[in-house]
Parts: C-alpha cells; sequence; structure tokens
C-alpha cells in the first residue's frame, strides 16, 4: 500500500507510462461534470434553490464570464474568449502530459484541470453560458458564487499543481 501512495505522489519520470491515464482521468471529470448538469438542468428552473443544510444549496444558475462571475455582465464576446482560451489550454496540457507521463502528481493536476476546462467549454459552445449548481454560504456573511464539478476539477488541480511544485523546489 505505502509503495502505491508513494507512486501516485511520485514526481520521478516513470517513463513510458503514456497519456492514457491522464485521459481517462480527464474523460472521468468531463462525464461527471455532464452528467451533473443535465440531472440540475432537468430537475430545476433557472435560479430555482433547493437548501440541502445550514450551508449548502442546490441552484441552477448560469455564468456567461469566468470564475465568480468575472465578465458575466459583457454581451457574448467572452463565450468564444472562454471557449478560446479552453481549446489553447487544452493543447497545452496534451503537450505537457506527453512530454511529463510519469510525473504522477503533475499529471493528475493537468488531467483534472483539462477535464474541467473541456467541462466547461462543453457548456460554453451548447448552451452560450456555464452552468452551475453548487452553491455554498456562511449564514450573514453570504453565498460563495456558485460553481460546479469541472471548476472543482480545475480548483484540485491547480492546488496539485502548486503542492507538487512546493515538493519539487522543496527537494532541489
Amino acid at each position: 500500500m505505502a509503495t502505491k501512495k508513494k507512486q501516485l505522489f511520485s514526481s520521478a519520470p516513470q517513463g513510458g507510462s503514456g497519456m492514457m491515464p491522464w485521459l481517462g482521468i480527464a474523460t472521468i471529470v468531463i462525464l461527471l461534470d455532464q452528467l451533473t448538469k443535465i440531472a440540475i438542468q432537468k430537475t430545476f428552473v433557472f435560479g430555482e434553490e433547493k437548501v440541502i443544510t445550514t450551508f449548502f444549496n442546490l441552484v441552477l444558475a448560469y455564468n456567461k464570464g469566468a470564475a465568480f462571475g468575472f465578465l458575466n455582465s459583457q454581451p457574448g464576446w467572452q463565450r468564444y474568449f472562454f471557449t478560446g482560451v479552453a481549446v489553447i489550454a487544452v493543447g497545452f496540457i496534451l503537450y505537457m502530459l506527453k512530454r511529463h507521463g510519469g510525473q504522477r502528481l503533475f499529471c493528475w493536476a493537468l488531467a483534472l484541470i483539462m477535464g474541467g476546462a473541456i467541462g466547461n467549454a462543453i457548456d460554453r459552445l451548447a448552451y452560450g453560458h456555464v452552468v452551475d449548481f453548487l452553491d455554498f454560504h456562511i449564514a450573514g456573511l453570504g453565498h460563495f458564487p456558485a460553481f460546479n464539478i469541472a471548476d472543482s476539477a480545475i480548483c484540485i488541480g491547480a492546488a496539485l499543481f502548486v503542492f507538487d511544485e512546493l515538493r519539487r523546489v522543496n527537494r532541489q
């Protein structure tokens, strides 16, 4: 078990592991993201909210902008801009996965980010906006902007990327 854990978090190239595991992880993220968005859209109407706990709701929200609703009120150019950014990011991530396929934690991070980017790009192309539905809040302090599985994967991937870089720097 310790060996498996060590392999998962190993930053040393493992040679020959290829891109398929990472593409598989990205595909799982995309599928989970799209399935949850479809379920929410079939269950809720826009703006509808269902209280789950004292700090969490499900809500159907649309985001035409970027993270935290940045540029949400713009007339529509952001749909194509952020789709283009996602396409460029995915191309770069594929290049990095090919070059560093054996660096497990680094590739986990990239695969999660890629899956999230593709999941949100699908929304932008299909609907003109990203479907968000996870709504966390603190009583009296307000709501965190609604988000989705793709956003979560991107954030987790970014955190893993930072963690991997810190470990790599500390080893040198």
